[in-house]
């Protein structure tokens, strides 16, 4: 069962899941289109399912805001998922995203094994050399559509926008921000993606990266108490940022005790009668929220009894 933070008051929690959005926006009338997320409490929840510490929350809250501005283009049923497997510390890491908002993911380290303590945050050496999987499922009725490429840059905003400029031949920018406080909690997280859209001249394409290269931290912003809507006219004002419509976001993970026990029904004979002469209870952990579920020896007799 997912937790909540418990840090906030009740009205701290309200604020929080009523700033909890997507804003999708076009910039001149629709030369360019963005998203900028408000998604401090959703971080917020990742870092405190997951048990994370400040370096694993900054590595994995990247991935979960980057493939939420990912699948939010997405048809009705569509869902991303992002794999990244690396030979650096972090191993590599996990994190699927639907057209709704809700989001979920793990690292494969945790916490992340490190030789000596950080000097900066370039998180590149940590990646390492690797290769990130983008994964679409756009339609129930249609197989799931990869595409693989490699990790230049060990910066997830960058190496994404290389994706998409590979291979969807869209130059796109995407800032991804996080905001931590003296104990490591997180105090602020966002992120902001701009695509440019077919027709617009290479002049207005320079002049909208010069001013998204000198944007301040959204995460700080954000911690300040900048709402995304004043972030847009405040620094990018002098492109008529027009939002067009707000969606929700969500760390949402749909496991259940009873959907772990369909997974342990899967399981081929052999390894039903390992479990078998294990001990009980069994404890079963979801890797994508740190959910556990407890099998008592009883209750696993059924499920297997119930195999054909």
């Amino acid at each position: 069962m997912q937790k909540k933070p418990s840090k906030l008051t009740l009205k701290e929690n309200y604020r929080e899941k009523a700033l909890q959005k997507n804003y999708h926006f076009i910039l001149q009338k629709g030369k360019f289109r963005g998203q900028i997320l408000h998604a401090t409490r959703v971080i917020r929840e990742m870092q405190h399912n997951l048990e994370l510490g400040p370096l694993e929350t900054l590595v994995l809250g990247h991935a979960y805001m980057a493939v939420l501005v990912m699948a939010a283009n997405l048809k009705d049923q569509g869902r991303i998922q992002l794999d990244i497997n690396c030979d650096g510390p972090i191993g590599g890491l996990s994190v699927e995203a639907d057209k709704h908002g809700s989001v979920r993911g793990y690292l494969k380290h945790n916490p992340i094994p490190l030789k000596e303590e950080l000097t900066s945050l370039d998180l590149a050496p940590l990646f390492g050399n690797g290769t990130m999987k983008v994964t679409r499922l756009e339609d129930k009725s249609k197989s799931p559509y990869s595409s693989t490429v490699h990790l230049k840059y060990g910066n997830l905003g960058q190496d994404i926008a290389s994706y998409y400029l590979e291979s969807e031949q869209i130059p796109s920018q995407i800032n991804l921000s996080i905001n931590f406080g003296k104990d490591g909690e997180v105090l602020a997280a966002g992120a902001l993606f701009l695509q440019i859209m077919p027709g617009t001249d290479e002049d207005e394409l320079d002049k909208l990266e010069k001013a998204a290269a000198n944007l301040p931290s959204l995460g700080e912003s954000y911690a300040q108490g900048t709402q995304p809507q004043e972030y847009l006219q405040a620094f990018l004002g002098e492109f008529s940022p027009e939002v067009l419509k707000k969606t929700p976001l969500d760390f949402f993970c749909p496991c259940s005790k009873k959907r772990i026990g369909k997974f342990l029904q899967q399981l081929p004979k052999n390894d039903r009668k390992y479990v078998m002469k294990g001990e009980f209870p069994m404890s079963l952990q979801c890797h994508n929220c740190n959910s556990n579920y407890s099998f008592s020896q009883k209750e696993v007799e059924e499920l297997f009894s119930e195999v054909k």
